[in-house]
């Protein structure tokens, strides 16, 4: 924990210590909403991770379903889900493209999961499902907080390829704004509000 606060200090004094002088650029608020619409994706995303991993077990992280889905292309999915939209109802908003490109992060997600699970043969699967299920619960447990506090950060900032592509301004582009125009007030504030998800997720976690 102490060696974690550490890092993020020194990641905040490097951000003021940024060499370059702040460009005088009007950067706007910061897009709430969007930013909203993508915590509540990826939220959905991660329940929906921890739920399949807990109902299918270790041995999901070996099967070859799972490396099928895993191996179609990102933009794939971008593509099949503007192929099935509708053309009568617009062009499809954020989230839906969102929920596409989660789907393909999601068998990653999963493998992850699944093979950080403890093995279950010979126990607890000599004791039945119920204590099979038991123990994929609390070894998730206990994994969740920590897998979510090193995910979390880095799925917010990856959505701005889906931001350049659908040219709409999100928590990655302000991220990249601030970086590239030297706001080091809102990299700091950036950073501090990492810095709290992990402080909380590490907290949950002991």
């Amino acid at each position: 924990m102490t060696r974690g606060l550490a890092l993020w200090v020194l990641a905040l004094l490097l951000a003021f210590l940024l060499p370059g002088a702040p460009r005088s650029h009007p950067l706007g608020s910061f897009p709430w909403l969007t930013a909203l619409q993508v915590l509540v994706l990826l939220l959905a995303m991660a329940l929906l991770a921890l739920f399949l991993t807990g109902w299918l077990g270790p041995k999901l992280g070996h099967g070859r379903a799972l490396a099928l889905w895993e191996a179609i292309p990102d933009l794939l999915w971008g593509g099949l889900a503007l192929a099935l939209w509708p053309a009568a109802w617009g062009p499809p908003a954020f989230t839906t493209l969102a929920m596409a490109f989660l789907l393909a992060a999601l068998p990653g997600e999963l493998r992850w999961l699944a093979q950080t699970l403890p093995e279950e043969f010979p126990v607890p699967a000599a004791w039945g499902r119920e204590a099979t299920c038991l123990s994929r619960r609390m070894a998730l447990r206990h994994l969740a907080p920590r897998w979510l506090g090193a995910r979390l950060p880095l799925w917010l900032t990856a959505t701005l390829v889906l931001e350049r592509l659908l040219g709409i301004r999100g928590p990655g582009s302000d991220w990249m704004m601030r970086v590239a125009f030297r706001d080091r007030v809102g990299m700091g504030l950036w950073l501090l509000g990492f810095a709290s998800l992990w402080a909380l997720f590490q907290r949950e976690k002991a």
